[in-house]
Order: C-alpha cells, then structure tokens, then sequence
C-alpha cells in the first residue's frame, strides 16, 4: 500500500538539507493542503456584517451630532439677544426704537434688528393657539444683536449697563446661554455614541475570539500532526489568520453597505423636518473618510483577536 501524497512529499525531503527558504515554505504548503478552509458559511462573517453596521451607525450619529453643535456654537457665540418687557404697545415699540439706536453705538456690535411682532407670534402660535394674537397677551420685543466676537461676562455687563440709560427693564441675554442644556445633551449623546462603539468593538474582539478558538479545537489533532511534519506555530497561525481576514472582509463589506443604507434612511427622515439647525448636522468629506475606515478597523481587530487567540491555544498544546 503506498503512501498518501503527503505523506511521501514529508519522507521525501528526510536526509535532504532544506534549500534557502524552503523550511518554511514546504510545512506551509502542507498545512494550507491539510486544515479545510471554510468560505463564509459560519454565522461569524454575518455577526461581524451587524457589528460593522452598528459602528457605522453609531459613528455617523455621532459626528452629525458634533458637525451640530460646533455649527450651532459658532452662530451663536457672537450674538445677543434684547428683551423688553413692556405691556403697552406704544411704549414698547418707542423703547425698542432707542435700545436699537444705543447698540448701534457700541464698538462691539455690528448689526442690529429689530424682531418683528409677527415673527414673535409665529414664533408662540404653536404654544399659546389663538391666544398669541390677543392684545390681552403682551409679548415683549426681542432685538437680535450680532457681535464682531462673542463676548465676555464683562463685556455682556456693559453692554447692560449702556441700555440702562434708557430702558432699564431692558434684558440682554447671550443666546449661546440658551442652548448651553442642549449643547450638554449633544455632548452626552456623542459619548454614548463612543461608548456604543467600545462595546461593539468588544463584542466583535469576542466572536472572532470564540471562532478562532471553536475552529482551532476542531482542527487540533491536525495542528499536531503539522507540527511532525515540521510546520512551525508561525505557519499555523497564518492559517487561521487567512481565515480570519477573509471572513471579517466580507462580513465588513457587507456592514458597510447596510451602514451606509441606513445612514441615507436617516438622512431622508431628518431633511424631511426642513430644519436649518438639522441641516447643519450633515456627514462632511472628512467624516465620510472616517465612516469608511470602520470596516479597516474591524478587519485588523479580527486580524489581533485572532492571531492572539491562536498563538495562545498553540502555546497551550506544549
């Protein structure tokens, strides 16, 4: 009875001096011939499709909330606002007239307007109804000031106190301060967004730890007789590595496409709502670049998790 091909190519080179680089490339040949090699048919490429997808997501969410509040930030940080409370009509149109001639005059602003009283109704309408048009509800005159930078508590302070001459009832408010509670719920939504990302990272690390670990433990009488036949941990290791690689490409191929199919669903929803502070959340060049490194990313994190997993299952085997 003959030998199995493999067997005769390993008795072969017994009593032969290997040639230059051969001792590594014949046990790695075998080794390649000897382990099966599975294509995407395990459930692992389609757990790391939904984890890519997550992190896609996530990452989206998060820099659209950033692009948000750096733009909301920027329009605002250089700007005022005016308040009169005054119930009589007359008299607060009179004084709204003289706060706006006074701001005028200050080296600090550069443009001032007066709101409209139907902006301000429109403004209300939806909370108050009908009652926002009633001459029973005073509404008080808002004057939006732009500054040529944001300003300082100090300067807010003069500013007050130049109005104070001729409408001491006057109020002015920073409108960065009105959005600051917003501004801290967008920051917390971006760290939920990064925390999302760690755990799905961790899970991802953790599936390919229990692939590699499940496929080395079905394949560990073969890895024993590679290793007589004189292959090294290094060139097993590659072996499983390649399958590693290969099934995380395709699984985050495809999470980039639902990723990115998800993000356009979103998009489509938001842009529907017509709202300019949305709007200024949009993905930019630099964002999608990133967007499109997460499935690199998840490549070489399978590529890690499953290298240390299998030199420390081969480690374990001495």
């Amino acid at each position: 009875m003959s030998a199995p091909p493999l067997a005769q190519q390993s008795q072969s080179q017994v009593g032969k001096p290997p040639a230059r680089g051969e001792e590594t490339s014949m046990p790695g040949a075998l080794a390649a011939k000897l382990l099966p090699q599975t294509r995407f048919g395990g459930p692992i490429p389609w757990v790391i499709a939904i984890l890519i997808a997550l992190v896609v997501v996530a990452a989206a969410g998060g820099l659209s909330l950033r692009n948000l509040a750096d733009s909301a930030r920027a329009d605002l940080s250089d700007a005022v606002t005016i308040q009169i409370a005054e119930a009589d009509p007359t008299a607060r149109a009179r004084l709204s007239g003289e706060v706006a001639e006074v701001m005028k005059e200050q080296p600090l602003v550069t443009s001032v307007r007066i709101v409209p009283e139907e902006e301000l109704i429109a403004l209300i309408e939806p909370w108050l109804g009908s009652a926002a048009q009633s001459e029973e509800v005073p509404i008080p005159a808002l004057i939006d000031v732009e500054l040529t930078r944001s300003a300082s508590d100090a300067e807010i302070a003069e500013l007050q106190a130049a109005l104070g001459a001729v409408a001491p009832e006057a109020r002015i408010d920073a409108q960065s301060e009105w959005l600051r509670p917003v501004y801290d719920a967008l920051s917390a939504l971006q760290y939920l967004a990064l925390g999302l990302i760690a755990l799905v990272a961790l899970a991802t690390a953790a599936a390919v730890w229990l692939a590699a670990r499940s496929a080395f433990s079905n394949h560990e009488d073969t890895v024993e007789i590679l290793h007589l036949l004189g292959a090294t941990d290094a060139q097993v290791t590659r072996i499983f590595q390649r399958s590693v690689v290969r099934d995380a490409a395709f699984g985050a191929a495809i999470g980039l496409v639902i990723g990115i199919g998800a993000i356009w669903l979103l998009s489509q929803q938001f842009s529907a709502l017509n709202s300019g502070m949305i709007g200024s959340g949009e993905l930019r060049a630099m964002d999608w670049i990133i967007i499109a490194l997460v499935p690199f990313a998840g490549v070489l994190l399978a590529l890690l998790t499953g290298r240390i997993t299998i030199k420390l299952a081969l480690r374990s085997m001495l």
